[in-house]
């Protein structure tokens, strides 16, 4: 059932129970979700938690999270337990920082990005990449629901990226790799061999040697893969400090016994084991640069236009924001994580896909708000109307359908499901129309929907 080459390689690595880890890789997966906590605060029922992630739940059993309308709300975010484990490394290096510049380079579908996002929360600025253009919709989808105002979503090879120089306080690179971590799936069994663990192992070098140089001086890059292959793990780690100037960083798990620390000539890695810990397979480790950098200048571009006047006021009545973070592109007015100067200088090196939460379009002197701020939680409380639906009505709105609910006077409404905003309806006085962008909605029949289970919560 597993490839012949990768049990006998397994059996050479002296830090793993081989005959624990193959029986481990034959159970099924455990389901873990992490909470918005700027958002949602209900402990789903009948669960427990991660143990290195305080917004992090272990469920009895899988549900159907795309017949949830709190996921859609951006409540919670389905993500493997393992890589919940990027908050405890953040806490311990990171923890008081302010005004931080941080990089997830290969952030699609966005686990990564969304648990980045909470931990950073107002204190500097996340570039959620993808490499892959088709996988950047997705990624954008999941920023705009997670609803926290600190993230831009890029579409740039790791070489592009490391024209940054000296820009980033905190780099991660989950890498692509041959994916044994995950060999519960037999997908994933069938899809691995030797070539492409090699493959990947060069890749993974390549990545890492692109975007180094945006890195700063005493700046982080934490490095992490779900497979359990030492030419991909810990002998990338060695090829890294011994070719550049920088160090293996240690990080304290004196109270995670599941987690097993693997040294490697004079370098520190952490692996999650299925036997050992509850969760998929999965490496991590930490580097510190110690090489000198330069600072970036940033300065105007002339197609960026500086927000003032009438529309600004509008932004500053509907939206908690920074006057100086407002601007205008393609007739839509964005609020950016960072001031217009710095976004100016980013947009001059990356191809940006979103450049940060969408608040309204003018059209025809009307601001038109849009379904970013609606879902976001810069949304000023009471500004527009809102309407609580029922799961039924939820799910037909999500669907993209009319929804059945009593007529409203004109104007726009914001439409909520146990208080969580979904998004935005305009009433004509004699019906509502859903404003939903389509890249949102449900695909699902209502028959499909109607014998799904939801996550119940404690009260």
């Amino acid at each position: 059932m597993f490839p012949e080459p990768f049990i006998n390689r397994i059996k050479t690595q002296k830090y793993i129970d081989f005959g624990k880890l193959l029986e481990s890789l034959n159970t099924l997966s455990p389901v873990s979700i992490r909470l918005n906590p700027f958002k949602w605060n209900r402990i789903p029922g009948n669960s427990k938690s991660v143990p290195w992630c305080s917004t992090g739940y272990y469920l009895s059993e899988r549900p159907s999270f795309t017949a949830d309308p709190l996921f859609h709300a951006g409540c919670y975010y389905p993500q493997e337990a393992s890589g919940m484990f990027l908050e405890e490394i953040f806490l311990q290096l990171f923890s008081g920082r302010k005004n931080l510049r941080v990089l997830d380079l290969c952030g699609a579908p966005g686990s990564k990005s969304t648990h980045l996002s909470s931990l950073l929360a107002d204190n500097g600025c996340l570039i959620a990449n993808e490499v892959i253009r088709s996988r950047t919709s997705v990624l954008a989808e999941n920023i705009t629901r997670w609803g926290i105002p600190n993230t831009i979503v890029t579409n740039n090879d790791p070489a592009e990226l490391g024209k940054l120089t000296g820009y980033f306080d905190l780099i991660i690179v989950d890498a692509p790799c041959s994916g044994e971590g995950m060999f519960r799936d037999n997908k994933a069994r069938e899809e691995w061999s030797e070539n492409n663990a090699i493959l990947c192992s060069k890749r993974q070098r390549r990545i890492i040697s692109d975007v180094w140089p945006a890195l700063k001086e005493n700046g982080i890059l934490i490095y992490s893969t779900c497979t359990f292959n030492p030419a991909e793990n810990e002998e990338n780690i060695k090829w890294l400090t011994d070719n550049t100037i920088s160090e293996c960083v240690k990080i304290n798990i004196s109270g995670f016994q599941q987690i097993t620390e693997i040294s490697f000539k004079g370098t520190t890695g952490y692996g999650f084991y299925p036997y050992r810990s509850e969760g998929d397979g999965f490496f991590v480790s930490v580097i510190r640069k110690k090489e000198r950098t330069g600072t970036p200048k940033f300065k105007r571009d002339k197609g960026i236009k500086t927000v003032a006047g009438k529309i600004l006021k509008r932004a500053e009545e509907i939206a908690c924001i920074k006057a100086g973070n407002v601007l205008v592109m393609n007739q839509t007015v964005y609020h950016s994580p960072v001031t217009v100067d710095e976004f100016s200088f980013l947009r001059g090196i990356l191809k940006i896909i979103r450049p940060g939460t969408e608040l309204f379009r003018e059209i025809k002197g009307e601001a038109v708000p849009e379904h970013g701020l609606a879902v976001s939680v810069l949304l000023k409380k009471n500004v527009i109307p809102s309407i609580n639906l029922n799961y039924s009505q939820a799910v037909s709105y999500l669907r993209k359908e009319i929804v059945d609910m009593p007529q409203q006077e004109k104007g726009w409404y914001v439409v909520s499901y146990e208080g969580c905003n979904i998004g935005l309806v305009k009433s004509t006085g004699s019906r509502l129309n859903n404003l939903l962008p389509v890249q949102f909605r449900i695909r699902m029949t209502p028959e499909i929907l109607s014998g799904k289970k939801i996550i119940r919560w404690c009260s």
